[in-house]
């Protein structure tokens, strides 16, 4: 382990730029993967009850139900 990681620094010292876009590309795989679900649990838990379609009709039409 000390090896390879002894060759992680060498390369992040030679090519610190490559270095720095595949930390940016790991960020970018790992952050969907864990962010999307949290947002969608979010979603889940705030959902709104979806109103009658008569009540739609007679918002678009503009015409009062009684």
């Amino acid at each position: 382990m000390g090896r390879v990681m002894e060759k992680l620094k060498i390369f992040v010292v030679q090519e610190p730029v490559v270095a720095a876009s595949c930390v940016i590309a790991g960020v970018g795989l790992f952050l969907p993967a864990v962010v999307r679900p949290i947002l969608d649990s979010f979603e889940t838990a705030k959902q709104v009850p979806q109103p009658a379609l008569s009540d739609v009709v007679a918002g678009v039409t503009g015409k009062r139900r009684d």
